[in-house]
C-alpha cells in the first residue's frame, strides 16, 4: 500500500524523497483489486498540490484525514521496525518519521507564508463535506496553505501510528481498524483517533517539534540543487521560522480542542443580524442542555443531536441560532460552536447577560451524574485556556453556573458542584 501511494505521488517533496527514496514507477492495478476499487484508490492517493481537497477521507469520529502524510508515516514506521529497506540516517540529526509527516511541510509552509503577501497563511484552513450523511466531496473553506487541517490531522495520525509500527509487528489493517474505530466498540466509547491531539503532544512536544523543523530545513538546504525558498535564508532565520511553526502548530492542533465546523454537522443558517460582541469577554457561563439525556456515541448521532437542538432553539424558542456560543458533545473529542472570529453575534444562553460572557453548554442531563471525565477535561483544561490564549476571553475571567444568574436548575446539581473547584469559579 505504501509503495502504491508513492508510485501515485504521495511522497513527492524533496525531503520525503530523501528519507523514503525515489518513488517507484507508475504502478499497475494489483490483481486483488477490482477496476472500480483501483480507480477509487488512484483518485484518493494521486497527489496534486493544485487540488489540496483531494486525497482526504472522513474518519468515523468526524475528522478529515489526508492520506499522504498518514501513509508516509506508516511506511517510515514499518521500515523503522525492520520491514523493508532501512531508513537513512539523516544529518544534524533529523527524525525520519517526523520529516516525512509534518516537519518538512510545516517548515516549508511557514517559509512560503513569510515571503508571501501580508495575509498569507501557514496553517489551515479547514473544510466541509457536501453531505453530512453521505459525504462524497470535500471543499476547503478558504485559500489553502501547504498544511490545511486534513494534512495536519493526517500528519499527527502518521506520527502516532508510525511510532506504534516501529515498536513491533502489527498488521496495518488491524491497526487502522482499531485506531479509527471500526470494530473496536466505539459505539460505547471514543475511538483512539479522537485522542490524536493528546497522543501527538505526548510524543512530540513543542520543543522537539521546533528542533525537527529546523533540522529538516537544514537537510533541504544541503540538497542539490538547493530549494529556491532556502537559497537566501540564514541559520538564524531558519531557527526563527522553526520556532514560529512549532508554536503556532501546537497552539492550533495540540493545545486547543478540535472545532467541528457548522457545515460538517449540517447547521441551518443564522437568522437575523448578529448583535456584535466585543472580545475578550470577562465571563464564562456554564450550562447543560438536558436533552438528549443519553450521550451520543458516534459522529452521526452527535450531528443529529446538534441539528435537533438548533431546530428547537430556532423554531420553538424563536432564537436566531443555537443559544450557546460553544457546545461540548458528550464524547469529549471536539466542540461545536459559532465562529471564533468577529463579527460575533451574541448568544441566547443567559438572559440578561448575553453581552457579557461566553456561554458553554455540555450536552446531556447532569442533575444526578457528571459528564465523562474526558468532557470535563476538554472544557476545563483545553477549551477555556484556549479561549484565553486566543484573546476571546480575559485571563482573569469569572466562571459561573447558569443557576447563579437566573431561576433555573441548570447546569444540574452534579455539574454545578463539580465546577466550583474550577479556576475562575465565583
Amino acid at each position: 500500500l505504501a509503495a502504491l501511494g508513492r508510485g501515485l505521488g504521495v511522497c513527492s517533496t524533496p525531503g520525503c524523497r530523501t528519507v523514503l527514496g525515489e518513488p517507484p514507477g507508475t504502478p499497475e492495478r494489483p490483481p486483488a483489486l477490482t477496476p472500480g476499487q483501483w480507480q477509487l484508490l488512484t483518485e484518493l492517493l494521486r497527489h496534486d498540490p493544485a487540488t489540496p481537497e483531494l486525497g482526504a477521507v472522513l474518519a468515523p469520529e468526524g475528522s478529515t484525514v489526508a492520506l499522504g502524510p498518514l501513509l508516509a508515516g506508516i511506511e517510515a514506521g514499518l521500515r523503522s521496525g525492520g520491514f523493508g529497506p532501512p531508513l537513512p540516517t539523516l544529518d544534524l540529526p533529523a527524525d525520519p518519521l517526523l520529516a516525512v509527516t509534518i516537519a518538512e511541510a510545516l517548515g516549508t509552509s511557514f517559509l512560503l507564508a513569510q515571503g508571501g503577501e501580508n495575509n498569507a497563511t501557514a496553517l489551515g484552513p479547514g473544510g466541509c463535506w457536501d453531505d453530512v450523511d453521505n459525504p462524497q466531496n470535500y471543499t476547503l473553506r478558504g485559500p489553502p496553505s501547504p498544511v490545511p487541517d486534513p494534512v495536519a490531522i493526517g500528519a499527527m495520525d502518521g506520527v502516532v501510528l508510525g511510532t506504534r509500527l516501529a515498536q513491533g509487528p502489527l498488521p496495518v489493517v488491524e491497526l487502522l481498524r482499531g485506531y479509527y474505530g471500526t470494530g473496536n466498540g466505539s459505539e460505547a466509547g471514543r475511538p483512539p483517533s479522537s485522542y490524536r491531539r493528546r497522543d501527538f503532544g505526548a510524543l512530540v512536544g513543542q520543543g522537539r517539534l521546533e528542533k525537527e523543523v529546523a533540522a529538516v530545513l537544514e537537510v533541504l538546504r544541503m540538497l542539490s540543487p538547493t530549494p529556491e525558498l532556502l537559497r537566501d535564508v540564514g541559520t538564524q532565520e531558519v531557527a526563527a521560522v522553526a520556532h514560529r511553526a512549532a508554536r503556532d502548530f501546537s497552539d492550533r492542533y495540540v493545545e486547543c480542542p478540535a472545532i467541528v465546523p457548522r457545515c460538517l454537522w449540517g447547521a441551518r443558517p443564522y437568522r437575523g443580524t448578529p448583535a456584535p460582541l466585543r472580545p475578550p469577554l470577562g465571563s464564562v457561563f456554564l450550562h447543560h442542555t438536558l436533552e438528549p439525556a443519553q450521550p451520543c456515541r458516534t459522529f452521526g448521532a452527535c450531528a443529529r443531536a446538534m441539528r435537533d437542538m438548533q431546530r428547537f432553539h430556532q423554531d420553538t424558542r424563536g432564537w436566531d441560532d443555537i443559544g450557546y456560543r460553544s457546545l461540548s458533545p458528550p464524547r469529549g473529542d471536539g466542540t461545536c460552536h459559532r465562529p471564533w472570529h468577529p463579527p460575533w453575534g451574541q448568544g441566547a444562553h443567559t438572559k440578561g447577560y448575553n453581552t457579557q460572557g461566553f456561554g458553554v453548554g455540555i450536552v446531556g442531563d447532569f442533575r444526578a451524574t457528571l459528564p465523562d471525565p474526558d468532557v470535563l477535561a476538554l472544557v476545563r483544561d483545553e477549551l477555556l485556556p484556549c479561549a484565553v490564549r486566543s484573546g476571546h476571553v480575559q485571563p482573569d475571567f469569572t466562571l459561573r453556573g447558569h443557576r447563579q444568574l437566573g431561576h433555573t436548575d441548570c447546569p444540574g446539581n452534579a455539574l454545578f458542584q463539580e465546577i466550583q473547584s474550577w479556576p475562575g469559579f465565583q
